[in-house]
Formats: C-alpha cells, structure tokens, sequence
C-alpha cells in the first residue's frame, strides 16, 4: 500500500482525498476526506487577479492540509489547481507562495486535463459502468462535460459558466430580481446551445461530480447534514432539480443556510441549480447518478496506474 494525498483547488473549494493505493488489487482506500469553501475565485471574473484575502484563505487551507498530510503518514501530496488560477494573472505568485507557507507544490491543470481526470476518476471503482457516458461537473469558475468510456475520452468541453462567476457576473442582490434571474438563464442557454449538441447525451448515463451536485442531492433528500454514504450514487431526478430550483428563487441567503447548505456554497447554489437546470432541460435528461468522487479520485487513479506498471 501507497499513502497518497490528492487535493483539488477550485474556484470556490478546496477537496482533500488521503487513499491507500494498492497496486496489487488495483483499489484505491480512501481514508480522510476533507472540504474547506475558499473561494479562491472572487472577483477573478472581473479583475482576472487571486485578491489578498482569497489568498490568505488558501494559503491557511493549504497549511492545514499539510499538517494533516504529515499526521497521517503521507508519502506524497498532488495538488492541482483548476479554473480560478488558471484564469488568474497572478497565478505564479499564487503558487510560489502556497509552496513557501505550505511546501505543496500547487499545479496549475489545463481545462483539458482537469475534464480527463474528473471523468474517470468519477466512476473509479464503481461495477459495471454502461458505456458511452457522461460527466457533468459544474464547478465555481467553468462547468466541464465529458463523455467517453472508462478507457478514453471521446469529446469533452470546457464552458465558462461557473456557479461563482456567474452569481458575480449576474446577480446584485439575493434573492435575485426576476430579470437578473432571467439574464442568467439567457447567458447560461446561450453558452450551453453554443458548446453542446442536443443529442449529445442521449441514451447515455449521466454522472455529477463537484459540490453543486452534491449539494443539490443532499437538500433534494431532505438532509440538513451532508452524508457521503447517502449521495453517492443517488438518482437525482430533473424535476427534484426543477422543484428545487422554484424553492431557492425567492429565498434570501439566511433561508438558504436553513436547508443545511454551509454559508459559503448557500450564496452561489442558486446559480448552481440554475446551471444544472437547464442543463438536464436542454439535453432531455431525465436523471443524474451524483457521485462524490471527481477529479480527487482521478489524480488517485492516474498515480495507481503509473505504481501498477
């Protein structure tokens, strides 16, 4: 066995996966899983720089992530950074300073690279996978969507509709008014007609991966606590999602927080919501099997393969 640390820097989290690599079996062992709101991407939409204070939220992430690398015996530590540093100007100066403070070497992905390993990393070790699929992964900064086998990526996508950029672009107040709303319908249609075809997903299994899906499966289940167990795999429904969305529309945030949604993911689930609304709308998909795993999983599952040669 193998100790490894996996952790996925996005616009508005940052994820943890400490695994067990069993190059004999093939299996991946999780054994910690952490998740701390950053928002690595604020205002990066509109001034293309990581400000000081996402900084000093990372770089107090990233420190803590290291100390409990060290506390639970880890060999070595992948971290990657996906789309707010990429779209960052000052991404060297973001990553020299996570691996003065921390001594995590902070990668920053390509949109490509970032949808591969997200792919198969969401359906690593699950039985029996139907092929072709999809993954769905909207994240704070781009929304990714993959379709392929568990052995290559045929087409994948990158859209910069991000459930954090898009409530920065769009929206002034929360709730929003009914025309903020609908322009960020408008922008949302429009990028997703513009990048996928109607067909694209049709007759295939559909998987959600990243902390919007997760979080729209745990208040769909009437969870106010998230349970890894319980959402991983679960079928979630378009009309669970359209019900949803209608509820979240005229909440203002303290409501939001009620349903058990942590502060820093209640003020962007709307868009969220929204984005995979018309998502499911548009593509006629019926339902989505959310999976907790992701691009963490993924970075795991390339090391196991590179270990098993």
């Amino acid at each position: 066995m193998v100790r490894i640390a996996c952790i996925d820097v996005g616009t508005n989290t940052a994820l943890l996966l400490v695994a067990d690599l069993d190059p004999v079996s093939g299996r991946i062992v999780p054994v910690e899983h952490r998740q701390t709101i950053i928002r690595l991407g604020q205002k990066v939409d509109e001034g293309r720089l990581v400000c000081r204070e996402a900084l000093d939220r990372l770089v107090a992430c990233m420190s803590e992530y290291a100390g409990i690398c060290r506390s639970l015996g880890v060999s070595k530590v992948i971290a990657a950074g996906t789309s707010a540093l990429r779209d960052a100007a000052n991404r060297d100066e973001v990553i020299g300073e996570v691996l003065r403070t921390s001594g995590i070497e902070l990668r920053c992905i390509s949109g490509s690279e970032e949808a591969e390993l997200t792919f198969f990393g969401a359906v690593a070790g699950m039985p029996a996978v139907p092929e072709p699929f999809t993954v769905i992964d909207i994240g704070g900064g781009s929304t990714e969507v993959i379709t392929g086998t568990t052995t290559a990526v045929e087409r994948s996508v990158s859209i910069d509709i991000g459930s954090v950029r898009l409530t920065e672009r769009c929206f002034t107040t929360l709730p929003p008014t009914p025309a903020q709303f609908e322009a960020a319908r408008d922008e949302i249609n429009r990028m997703l007609t513009a990048n996928l075809a109607p067909t694209s997903c049709s007759g295939q299994e559909v998987f959600g991966v990243a902390g919007t899906l997760t979080t729209i499966a745990q208040v769909c289940m009437g969870e106010l606590r998230f349970d890894p167990k319980k959402v991983h795999g679960y079928r979630l429904g378009y009309d669970q999602v359209h019900r949803l969305l209608e509820r979240l529309r005229p909440m203002p945030l303290p409501a939001v927080v009620a349903l058990g949604i942590p502060e820093g993911r209640a003020d962007v689930i709307l868009m969220g919501t929204l984005i995979l609304h018309e998502f499911m709308r548009l593509l006629a998909i019926d339902n989505i099997t959310v999976s907790i795993q992701g691009l963490r999983f993924g970075m795991a599952q390339k090391e196991l393969l590179q270990l098993r040669r």
